[in-house]
């Protein structure tokens, strides 16, 4: 076999390797709707000659059909995918492409620029080292570019392009590029970020894209390929110290037993000293097994699964951390939370809290400030909105293992899932551990709530009664009192009013003041039940949310969901306090029923109708219920 022949193969094996060795960088273009994220990529790879011959004429084919250039090639129809992004001419997801140049390969996600889209945009910046901020020349610098910008900067990216676009629809003009750069850095200045490079260009021209252009003679810069080919990015994730999180325990036999999972960052190899979270039980990695055989070390974005030299107990939702750098533990924490649904965030209200490898119940004890994306002031509320940034106090269930997101972006981030519907609905990054964490713990007493219980003679629960208003909830529990006090027992009635008399007289009638009024009743009545009492809670409490937070207070069987299931029309007949009537001429706002929803129970111990059996009656039958599932036996 002659040289000639061994000559082809030897130079793949040699491009493969150069192509390996070549460092990786992941971009995001962002900034405002039709600011020409789309078409700058696309212009991007043409020019890079990064495009195959059928891409090409399958661009040419599509620009026919769905083109907005006239006679041009519409770039933007490289990333823009889905059949309502090229019907509408915006991006809608995230579209994620890779390239490679001599010096560097590529991840670029282009993001939607359009408000409601936040959340996308959001998720395409999470995992970026530089962003690309394209502001139209005309209008300069928007609302959702600072937004965006902020964003970025809250989501730890130190690199910004301005990239100052459509350029040839303003002449070129230098004063123009002048005044945006200037606008754009006096917002920026207190944001953090390293470097700001603003580059003139027009993506649709190719100007300033991969090569200075003879239409901006004024700039001096570098174009933007050159720029992200040379741009020099630190804070490597393999710097960091050593987080695996466990997804998996493998034991596909008797004589093995790994832990499983993708490398947070860090870097691992066999004989390393290892700290177990939240079992703090160290040990030393035996070996590193992956598919294709066992490895001398691993790196970020590797799966795979350790052995030990000592079996401890480990299970998923652990962190396996460097012995020497493990990570923080906390159940509170303070951290900045972008809120991405449509119904405003509550605090107080239970959702689910989901890291790398656990999830978790989680409530936003306390909203400390909105940030007005504009001026970058921090502000008072109660809620946050749709595409609005706080500032909260998170309380968890249970502990976790983290790092400050600023120090690690994998094991710093969370997101949050509303528990009814599973959608992701808020995306969060951990400040720090609230100092009350560590020092705050539970005593344990020597009268617990079986002794307290067993000299009353009875078992603790606690009757939730929830309905509309004027449905009956407090007669009912009234004359249940005072049938379970005839029997000797030891009761307490929490009732809506006489509640806010007192304990809850700070809050008003708002969503957010119900959430934060349930939760509060929620607390006391599980401390009455601790104190082997028979609870009797009679609040509207018109949230599934709040009254399944309130459920989850309790143990097992001590939670009894009383629905007095009167209709409304019914409820409005009765009007003995005339709120009803006052709440359709407008005079009261946010009345359940009227202007405010009411979240029926969907599985209530106890349904009851005040229309179709009296008071006593309805009271009768509860008392039978608590007869005969055992809680008056004493």
């Amino acid at each position: 076999m002659s040289v000639a022949t061994l000559k082809p193969s030897d130079d793949v094996i040699e491009y493969l390797a150069a192509h390996e060795k070549k460092s990786m960088l992941r971009f995001i273009t962002c900034g405002s709707v039709d600011d020409g994220k789309s078409t700058l990529i696309g212009r991007l790879l043409y020019d890079s000659k990064l495009l195959y011959d059928d891409q090409i004429s399958a661009l040419e084919s599509d620009t026919k059909k769905h083109g907005t250039q006239g006679e041009k090639i519409d770039f933007a129809l490289l990333v823009d995918g889905l059949a309502a992004e090229r019907e509408q001419g915006i991006t809608i997801d995230v579209a994620y492409r890779f390239f490679s140049t001599e010096k560097r390969k590529f991840i670029v996600a282009d993001t939607p620029g359009h408000e409601q889209y936040t959340r996308n945009m959001a998720t395409g910046a999470s995992t970026a080292d530089v962003a690309v901020i394209l502001v139209d020349a005309r209008r300069g610098v928007l609302t959702q570019t600072r937004r965006h910008s902020y964003i970025v900067s809250l989501l730890g990216i130190r690199h910004i392009v301005v990239a100052i676009n459509k350029m040839d629809l303003v002449d070129y003009s230098e004063s123009t590029f002048d005044k945006i750069e200037a606008d754009y850095r006096v917002f920026a200045k207190d944001l953090g970020f390293e470097t700001i490079t603003c580059i003139p260009m027009s993506a649709l021209e190719g100007v300033n894209i991969t090569k200075q252009s003879s239409e901006t003679p004024w700039y001096q810069g570098s174009a933007l390929l050159p720029y992200l080919e040379t741009i020099k990015v630190r804070g490597a994730l393999a710097e960091k110290p050593f987080r695996l999180p466990v997804q998996w325990v493998n034991r596909p036999n008797l004589d093995f037993r790994g832990f499983s999972g993708t490398v947070a960052s860090g870097t691992i190899r066999p004989g390393d000293e290892i700290v177990v979270l939240p079992s703090a039980k160290r040990s030393i990695v035996k070996s590193i097994v992956t598919h294709d055989g066992e490895l001398t070390e691993a790196h970020p974005d590797m799966a795979v699964t350790l052995t030990l030299e000592d079996e401890i107990d480990i299970s998923r939702g652990d962190v396996i951390c460097a012995g020497k750098a493990p990570a923080e533990q906390t159940d509170q924490f303070a951290a900045h939370l972008l809120w991405m649904n449509e119904e405003a965030l509550y605090p107080g209200r239970q959702y689910l809290l989901k890291t790398a490898n656990r999830m978790i119940p989680a409530t936003v004890t306390e909203l400390k400030h909105k940030i007005n994306v504009n001026t970058l002031e921090h502000m008072s509320g109660k809620t946050l909105e749709l595409n609005e940034v706080g500032f909260c106090n998170f309380n968890l269930a249970q502990p976790i293992a983290f790092d400050c997101y600023k120090d690690n972006r994998r094991t710093g981030a969370f997101i949050l899932i509303d528990r009814r519907t599973n959608a992701t609905i808020g995306a969060g990054m951990i400040d720090f551990s609230l100092r009350r964490a560590k020092n705050v713990h539970w005593q344990d007493l020597d009268v617990n709530k079986n002794a307290r219980s067993s000299a009353k003679h009875q078992k603790p629960c606690v009757l939730w009664f929830t309905g509309l208003s004027g449905s009956g909830k407090s007669t009912v529990a009234n004359l249940v009192e005072k049938r379970l006090h005839d029997m000797g027992r030891h009761t307490y009635t929490l009732d809506g009013d006489n509640v806010r008399h007192g304990l809850n007289k700070d809050l008003g009638f708002t969503d957010a003041d119900r959430v934060e009024n349930i939760r509060r009743v929620g607390e006391t009545a599980r401390l009455m039940a601790d104190a082997g009492l028979i609870v009797l809670v009679s609040f509207i409490s018109p949230f599934q949310s709040e009254r399944r937070m309130a459920r989850e207070l309790l143990e097992d069987g001590e939670f009894i969901e009383v629905y007095i299931s009167t209709p409304l029309e019914v409820c409005e007949q009765r009007d003995v306090k005339g709120l009803y009537a006052r709440a359709r001429r407008g005079e009261i706002k946010n009345f359940t029923g009227i202007d405010s929803d009411y979240e029926a129970p969907e599985n209530a111990e106890i349904d009851l109708n005040t229309a179709e059996v009296s008071a006593e009656v309805a009271a009768n039958r509860i008392v039978e219920y608590l007869e005969s599932k055992g809680y008056l036996e004493g």
